[in-house]
């Protein structure tokens, strides 16, 4: 059962997590590290945020990692994210991959990848005639947001791709989420993520926080000594849930304060 934290409180399982041998902390990026806004490219993780993870990284056997369904191209424009930064990427879902010292890992070829262009052709002219929908190419796919638009919007253009997806390409991954619909040549999931992330690292405990619902593909993987954070409301796998991404941030504080005291 999904409990409440409030912030500047105990909790067993945060104190827990932070005082794991070695660390990831794994973060969605929109809803969770950055507030939702109306442009997609325009959402940048709160400056708090951006403070906790940077202490974060500075600590022995801990590692850092923003997870999301943005390609890995957008997400490191939106986490200002250059080529010295110590903090892993996990773009398309756990797809791609980007390691400080590392940097792009090439991911191997999908069976469905060659019809990415011919899925973006078709989808377009219906997204034209939806006033406020918006167009998002993919790595390996598609997004459709409908941040902007007007009530009835959504579902008239959710409901129209989804029936040509389901004639024409029926066997890609299909994913809803906070006014966005997206469809993947590709399976992986951020629970997939979660194992690529905990083997690379050798991790001991792994936190994940997610808003929506593409992220209890990863809460749901979790294991015994890892903790799952959901931001904001709904239906959730996850242990602990905070109310937004600023009370993201204060909870990173308190694992940043616990973690570094017990390594002094």
């Amino acid at each position: 059962m999904t409990r409440t934290w409030t912030p500047g409180t105990a909790d067993a399982a945060l104190t827990a997590i932070a005082t794991t041998p070695r660390l990831v902390v794994a973060l969605d990026f929109d809803g969770t590290a950055a507030p939702f806004v109306i442009d997609p490219m325009a959402a940048r993780a709160i400056p708090e945020t951006v403070a906790e993870v940077e202490r974060l990284v500075s600590l022995p056997d801990t590692v850092v990692a923003y997870v999301s369904g943005r390609s890995l191209h957008d997400l490191r424009v939106i986490a200002e994210h250059g080529d010295e930064s110590p903090v892993v990427l996990a773009g398309s879902h756990g797809a791609e991959y980007w390691y400080p010292g590392t940097g792009y890992v090439e991911p191997a070829a999908g069976a469905r990848d060659g019809e990415r262009e011919e899925l973006w052709a078709v989808t377009r002219p219906i997204i034209a005639r939806h006033e406020g929908a918006e167009f998002e190419p993919k790595a390996f796919g598609m997004g459709v947001h409908t941040r902007g638009a007007a009530d009835g919007v959504e579902d008239a253009v959710f409901r129209e791709v989804d029936e040509m997806v389901a004639e024409r390409f029926p066997h890609w991954r299909r994913r809803k989420g906070h006014h966005v619909l997206e469809f993947s040549s590709r399976i992986e999931g951020k629970d997939a993520a979660m194992a690529v992330l905990r083997e690379r690292f050798s991790a001991t405990g792994i936190l994940f926080a997610g808003d929506d619902v593409t992220d209890e593909d990863a809460m749901r993987v979790l294991a015994e000594g890892d903790l799952g954070v959901r931001v904001g409301p709904g239906e959730s796998a996850a242990a602990l849930r905070v109310g937004s991404p600023q009370e993201i941030a204060l909870l990173l504080r308190s694992v940043a304060d616990i973690r570094g005291a017990a390594r002094e």
